[in-house]
């Protein structure tokens, strides 16, 4: 496990190239070949030994890691509003340094005037380096920016080992300029690990960082 996996630290991201050119597009620079993000040296030096003495995993292989971490917008209005969407897909690209697709609705609802095809939002999914990045930034940056923060929520794990978490402003994100801010919006963010129940998850997402929020027992209440 202490060497640098593909996989996990982004050797698919490892050529350094400029995108986004176009006029209004943001410019995306990638990492160059022997980057290695900070939280992926936390996991493999840190979180990988913690896991291994919590669990008594036999094989290295059963240690629980993360696969992706997905960003989805839904905005009911964007069909009608062209500029509102133009504005989220170029916050998400901000956000995460990787170009988001456009969501369309899979079927009509006529109570909604959604047609098939509509576009309803847009969604990003991050793996390797660009995705240790942003679950850096989102634990340690994001996340105690949010209004009245306490701790995220614990209890938001489906049964298979993933996480998800909703969030109701993307200013909290120090990227995002709130003059150039279109419309307050928020997002869901699903965290999909190899773990095998929500134990392994929580513990997994605990040793990375993420600031559960802290549950409050009979002797603590009183």
């Amino acid at each position: 496990m202490a060497k640098k996996d593909k996989n996990q630290q982004g050797g698919a991201d490892a050529k350094q190239e400029k995108k986004g050119k176009g006029k209004g597009e943001v410019e995306l620079i990638e990492a160059p070949a022997d980057y290695t993000p900070r939280l992926y040296a936390r996991y493999v030096n840190d979180a990988v030994p913690a896991l291994n003495k919590r669990f008594g995993f036999k094989n290295p292989m059963e240690v629980p890691h993360l696969e992706k971490v997905i960003l989805n917008v839904g905005m009911g209005d964007a069909h009608a509003d062209q500029k509102l969407l133009e504005s989220v897909l170029d916050e998400l690209t901000i956000i995460t340094g990787q170009k988001p697709v456009v969501t369309r609705a899979r079927k009509s609802i006529s109570n909604f005037k959604l047609r098939e095809g509509m576009q309803v939002g847009a969604r990003v999914t991050l793996r390797r380096a660009k995705m240790w990045e942003f679950v850096d930034k989102l634990f340690s940056l994001a996340a105690p920016r949010i209004r009245d923060f306490r701790g995220l929520p614990d209890r938001s794990f489906d049964g298979r080992g993933n996480y998800s978490l909703g969030i109701k402003e993307q200013i909290v994100f120090p990227e995002i300029d709130y003059d150039k801010v279109v419309k307050i919006h928020g997002m869901d963010i699903t965290f999909v690990t190899s773990a095998k129940n929500d134990e392994e998850a929580k513990a997994l997402l605990e040793e990375l960082g993420c600031p559960f929020r802290k549950r409050q027992t009979a002797e603590t209440a009183a």
